[in-house]
């Protein structure tokens, strides 16, 4: 085999991954790592991966693990798991009572707060000609829209912030026990103040999805406080960190991609365009999984072998440039005809609840944005996120007229 390695700790693969997947996918598309885990790089073997009923998200109950102290210091602290973390009947059953809050025609209702939520975040920007894009619309847009719909009160948006950014740190490949102390201080600062809104909504329910989750009902089945806890701490999180990258992401495409920014310009932005941003740098990078049984994966002319247990990085990002799906895909194509196909987030029953909304939050943010200013320069070089699973640009001057 050619020499090839996937090294997440190389500075160069944080800075841009997408060199080091293309040459793994075309040497060694299934990777045994010397971490001990596999790494898949295409297209057809990611999106098999995620729709499989034989790889399972448990890592913590199905994966063969060696004892260690980030493993240990997991299990002794997990007081629910998270439904990112479940597999089919209970991934099910939690994912059935919280869906009917992200249909597509539930969401779509939000366009005007979003619009309203985004041009008040550039209000500014017109005044004094620049922007910090992720201080002023990247993150206040997507945070005060998933209080908006929990009904969660804004003024520790900062502390909430940055507990955020401590808790997702966990969720890296590479979380050492330090950072999931960290983390569990952040929930244990969290958890009270949630457990204060939450017992006040029970006295006051409302028409948002909190009260829907306290007192959602379906075959008699119901959320419990841990459950409870833990979905609304994800959807605290999730409702707004990967938009902000997400937005973040976009506007570097494409202020690195004039030509496609004009294209932007002269036709307004729409879905197929946000599909195609996803696509060329989502902010999710990777999800892992552990196969049922032993698997085995065509290369070439031989099989190659994944033991029951094995971890299984499957590399979104890798799969959403694998040239086979999608030609040319370094290139940034806003009238892409497949971009719709990308894996940015992730598939099968674990396919992003928030999808729709992360997709209109960031159209209307990137497309008010564009429509707004004729005249958008970076100011200073974007700074990134130094993340593997997450990535993003944590902030990035410009310059607007």
């Amino acid at each position: 085999m050619a020499e090839v390695s996937f090294n997440p700790f190389d500075p160069e693969f944080r800075k841009n991954p997408y060199p080091f997947y293309d040459k793994l996918r075309e040497l060694d598309p299934v990777h045994l790592t010397p971490l001990g885990f596999v790494v898949l790089t295409r297209y057809d073997d990611v999106v098999n991966t995620l729709r499989n009923n034989d790889f399972s998200r448990d890592i913590e109950l199905n994966a063969n693990l060696p004892e260690s102290p980030t493993r240990k210091f997991r299990r002794e602290n997990e007081r629910s798991k998270s439904i990112l973390n479940l597999d089919p009947p209970d991934h099910t059953r939690l994912r059935r009572l919280v869906s009917k809050s992200f249909t597509p025609s539930a969401i779509e209702k939000l366009r005007p707060r979003i619009q309203q939520l985004v041009d008040d975040s550039l209000a500014n920007a017109k005044k004094i000609g620049s922007l910090e894009l992720v201080e002023e619309l990247a993150f206040p847009v997507p945070f005060q829209v998933i209080s908006d719909l929990l009904a969660m009160p804004t003024d520790r948006a900062e502390e909430l912030r940055d507990w955020s950014q401590i808790i997702t740190a966990t969720l890296e490949p590479t979380t050492s026990v330090d950072d999931l102390q960290k983390g569990q201080i952040a929930i244990g600062k969290m958890r009270p103040y949630l457990e204060e809104v939450i017992a006040h909504r029970r006295k006051n329910m409302g028409d948002d999805m909190l009260s829907s989750l306290i007192s959602v009902e379906e075959q008699g089945e119901k959320l419990n406080n841990d459950e409870l806890m833990s979905f609304v701490i994800l959807l605290y999180i999730a409702g707004h960190e990967t938009t902000v990258n997400l937005i973040g992401n976009s506007v570097h495409a494409l202020l690195t991609n004039p030509e496609q920014l004009a294209a932007m310009r002269k036709i307004g932005c729409n879905q197929n365009m946000i599909d195609e941003l996803l696509r060329f740098n989502g902010p999710v990078q990777h999800t892992i999984r552990t196969p049922l049984v032993d698997v085995a994966i065509r290369v070439g002319d031989d099989d190659v072998e994944i033991k029951k247990g094995s971890l299984v990085l499957a590399s979104l990002g890798a799969g959403n440039h694998d040239p086979s799906v999608f030609n040319n895909p370094h290139a940034l194509d806003l009238a892409r005809a497949n971009s719709n196909r990308h894996l940015a987030f992730s598939g099968g029953v674990h396919y992003c609840l928030g999808a729709s909304l992360a997709k209109l939050e960031t159209e209307i943010a990137v497309g008010t944005l564009v429509k707004t200013f004729a005249n958008i320069e970076v100011a200073s070089e974007p700074e990134w996120r130094d993340r593997l699973t997450i990535r993003g640009v944590s902030k990035y001057e410009l310059r607007v007229s």
